[in-house]
């Protein structure tokens, strides 16, 4: 399978950097993808409703998805 650095792991922080939790659903981990997909989106649909401020935590959530879809090893 893909190992660290490969062009698999490139795609899937790719894809997670356009769509969260997609480069989870790439790898086929169900679950992470659902719930960065979940906690990401849901972050980034509300933040202008709540004054910005779930944008401190789901900024860093992004970015540990992107980070994570690139490290994944299986």
């Amino acid at each position: 399978m893909a190992e660290q650095g490969s062009a698999g792991n490139v795609i899937a922080a790719l894809a997670s950097f356009f769509f969260p939790g997609l480069g989870q659903l790439i790898q086929g981990r169900i679950l992470p993808a659902l719930l960065f997909f979940i906690f990401v989106a849901g972050g980034y649909g509300v933040g202008p409703f709540l004054l910005f401020i779930p944008y401190i935590i789901v900024i860093p959530l992004h970015i540990w998805c992107i980070i994570d879809a690139a490290k994944y090893k299986p």
